[in-house]
């Protein structure tokens, strides 16, 4: 068999936690912040777990995690 390469944007968006799922930070803290609440941006900041749906993809494309 041959090695599976790694999809390297994927590698670098997602990390993969203890129990084998895939942590990913959130969109929309780039710019255009001063319209969005405090309240909003600060919970931006925070890391999330991808979705149950996306999971598989994910895992297409990063073979070794």
């Amino acid at each position: 068999m041959p090695k599976i390469k790694t999809h390297r944007a994927t590698a670098k968006r997602f990390t993969v936690t203890g129990s084998g799922e895939f942590k990913r930070n959130k969109a929309y803290k780039s710019h255009i912040l001063e319209k969005k609440t405090r309240k909003r941006k600060r919970n931006l900041r925070k890391a999330t777990l991808a979705s149950a749906s996306d999971r598989s993809n994910v895992k297409k494309m990063l073979p070794y995690a």
